[in-house]
């Protein structure tokens, strides 16, 4: 009986440890979220009270940093932005050129036709991922491959 009882107690005791080993690393997963308003505000505290620091328009894309209540503290590519209302925001994956300029090709890869170029800071929407390159496809309608690293988001 005592050793069963010492069993279990072993057993209880290594899954807890391993919950909370791992709770770290879960509080890191990085989460996103993409603006669903025309243009939204990001304020400087959790309160529609609160400074405007921003406005942002559709589809840009944003990490969370921390949620409070009905409120989410976010950051874009270049740093901590403030915070958004949370039902302004939704979890359509979008992307945004980080690069001066980026080329959108016609397949994943540099040696497909070059369909256009793209500035810094266009908003894109992101429809797959494949190895280093990125299916996007731009507020008009046209689609095309990018690679990964001239974007941000997700």
């Amino acid at each position: 009986m005592f050793q069963l009882f010492s069993h279990l107690c072993r057993s209880w005791l290594l899954a807890l440890v391993a919950t909370v080993c791992l709770l770290p690393l879960q509080a890191h997963a990085a989460s996103y979220v993409s603006v669903k308003g025309a243009t939204v505000n990001v304020r400087a505290q959790p309160t529609t009270r609160a400074a405007v620091q921003w406005q942002l328009d559709r589809g840009y894309p944003l990490r969370v940093l921390q949620k409070k209540g009905q409120w989410l503290q976010v950051a874009d590519y270049e740093a901590t932005l403030g915070w958004l209302f949370a039902p302004l925001a939704s979890t359509t994956p979008h992307r945004i050129v980080t690069a001066p300029k980026a080329r959108l090709r016609a397949g994943p890869g540099t040696s497909h036709r070059i369909l256009t170029t793209l500035q810094q800071g266009e908003i894109l929407r992101t429809l797959e991922t494949r190895k280093g390159w990125v299916l996007v496809r731009l507020a008009g309608g046209t689609q095309g491959w990018m690679a990964r690293s001239l974007t941000w988001g997700w």
